[in-house]
Parts: structure tokens; sequence; C-alpha cells
């Protein structure tokens, strides 16, 4: 495993990260904390999580994940391990829509709430790695900033970052930061993999100017750039395959994610993912660390089986005409997700 550091921080940490969005829905907690003991043991030290988790969104259970990452934190020397969660507002607006409006989500009063929340769950006194999970395109962004500067100060929090932001946002927060002297968002979660490259329009420039590290989620599309997908197959069990029956919002989802150019897509990777001698998943996972703004990528796994495969990322090396072909192929098949 090799280790990179986060933005600006003192913190280094493993460049492959154990997200765990699943565990106490698909995964249960036996099955959680024996892929948490494999990613440890193999070098892992990073674990995202967020007080909304698991997905799917069940809100009767919205901070279960966090409770099972808790126990597994306590059988850890506290230090040997990077813990990040989310902030994702106030209860009762979580399941209805993703982009919060006008409810003063990232306030002071939510965000002292949600961390005491985290914390009581994850059963340590500090994180180390708190994000903001959406923005709050109607709170004012210095409000957010000084809101999170509080539980910096008080020793609750040692360094913040944000997710599912724009280049506007992520920038115009760094120059509030500089000027009010605030705590700065070192680091950005969103959504980057072959099939969805749009980060590198716009955000990489930031990123790669401001020492800001992307964590890239969804690396494998939500599964898509593991092949599950191919051939019109819908396979028991995963995501998509449950999203398309799961509303308006899963069809919407499933249609972006799974669609005519997504998997044309796979299927030109899948074969320069074999002439390297790499899995499809591993090949996939591998081409996000070739990026110089990631910081670390947020792998997930429902069972034990497949983490050796997402591990393996660390340890291969992309060819530079692997890379090209990766290139042509976005190219020629621009924006898949739309």
């Amino acid at each position: 495993m090799k280790y990179r550091r986060l933005g600006k921080t003192g913190l280094t940490v493993s460049e492959i990260c154990l997200g765990t969005m699943t565990f106490g829905s698909m995964a249960d907690e036996p099955t959680s904390h024996a892929i948490l003991e494999k990613a440890y043991d193999s070098g892992v030290d990073f674990f995202d999580v967020a007080e909304i988790y698991p997905v799917p969104p069940m809100e009767e259970y919205a901070g279960r994940s966090e409770e099972i990452l808790g126990r597994f934190l306590a059988t850890k020397r506290r230090d040997s391990v990077i813990v990040a969660t989310k902030v994702a507002g106030p209860p009762g607006g979580w399941f209805k829509t993703p982009v919060r409006s006008g409810k003063g989500t990232l306030d002071a009063h939510n965000i002292e709430r949600a961390v005491e929340g985290s914390l009581r769950r994850l059963g340590t006194d500090y994180l180390d790695l708190y994000q903001t999970h959406w923005p709050d395109p109607d709170l004012p962004i210095d409000e957010t900033l000084r809101a999170l500067e509080r539980v910096v100060r008080a020793g609750k929090v040692r360094y913040i970052g944000c997710s599912n932001e724009t280049a506007y946002g992520l920038g115009r927060s760094l120059v509030i930061s500089g000027y009010e002297k605030l705590p700065r968002y070192e680091t950005i979660q969103n959504n980057f993999s072959l099939v969805n490259r749009r980060f590198e329009d716009e955000l990489k420039t930031v990123c790669r100017t401001e020492s800001v590290s992307l964590l890239p989620y969804s690396p494998l599309a939500g599964g898509v750039l593991s092949g599950k997908y191919q051939g019109g197959k819908w396979p028991e069990g995963a995501r998509f395959s449950m999203y398309r029956h799961g509303g308006k919002r899963g069809e919407t989802m499933t249609r972006r994610f799974v669609n005519e150019k997504t998997l044309a897509t796979v299927e030109r990777v899948a074969k320069l993912a074999a002439e390297c001698d790499m899995s499809l998943s591993t090949f996939a996972i591998a081409w996000t660390l070739t990026r110089d703004f990631v910081g670390s990528t947020i792998v997930g796994a429902t069972r034990l089986e497949q983490l050796d495969e997402l591990l393996r990322a660390s340890a291969v090396k992309i060819p530079d005409a692997a890379l090209a072909a990766c290139d042509e192929i976005t190219r020629e098949i621009l924006y898949p997700m739309g």
C-alpha cells in the first residue's frame, strides 16, 4: 500500500480509502467488520463514512454505518487510523432531495449537533476529516466556514473538506478562508471515474493550483466499471438492479450510470485492462490513482472477496500507452454519464 498527503494537512493516508456507506444495509455488521479488518491488515488506514449512511437510504437506520465503524475503531489504536465523516444537516431533509436549499443545513447549530452525534456513534473524541456532504447554495459560505472553525478550535475536528461541490463553490470558499483566516477545505469528495471525468474540466485546476486533494467516490461508477451490467445483465442485489425499480430518483440515477455510452466505454476499457493483465475493477481504480490531484480513492465492498482486486490497484502501474488509449476513449465517447 502506498500513502499520500491530503491537501496542505499533516495527514498522510493510504491511497486507497475504504468507504462504508453499505455497512448496515447491503453488508451486515459481521461482514462489515471482516471487510474492515482485511483492509486494515492490508495497509488501509483511511476510512470514510457519513452521518446519513447506510445507503440505500433508510431514514430509521441513519447513523448505523458510523456505529459499525465505531465498534471496529474500538479494537484499534485511535492514532493508527484516519477517520472521515460528513455532515448532511438537520434530520428530516436528508431523504427528500440531495440538494438542500434555504434550510440552513450547514449553520453552526446543525454542524455542532452533527459533530456531537458522529463522535458519539464513532466512539471517539475527535474526527480527522469533517466534510460537508452537499453545499447549501442559499447559506453564505462564510457562515458554514465559521461554524466549522468552532469545532476545529474545540479540538473535535482536525481538518475540513467538502463533497459534491462545484469549481465556483470550492474556489470561493478558499478565497473566503484566506481573507477571513478561517480553516479551508483541504479535500473535495466528488464522483470521478473513467465514465465520469467531468472533474477534469475545471475542478482539477482548482485542486492543482490550491493544493486541495480529490477523494474520488464511485471510481467503479456504482459497479458499472466492474462489468457486471454488460450485455443487458441486471445482477440480483446489485445497486442499480434495485434502484431502477426505486421510484423516479432511482430510475434517473440508473439511466445516468447504466446507459449505451457508459456500457460502450466499459467494453473498450475492459479490453485495455485485459491487455494489461488486470481485472477491470483493478484497472479502473488504478487509473484514478494516476491523477496527480487525487489524494485517496474511495472504494467499497459488500463481500470480503471483493477486496482483493480493489486493493491491488495500489500495487500496479498502468502503461502510458493504455493511459493514452483511455483518453482516446473519452474523446470518442464524451460524457458517458451525461
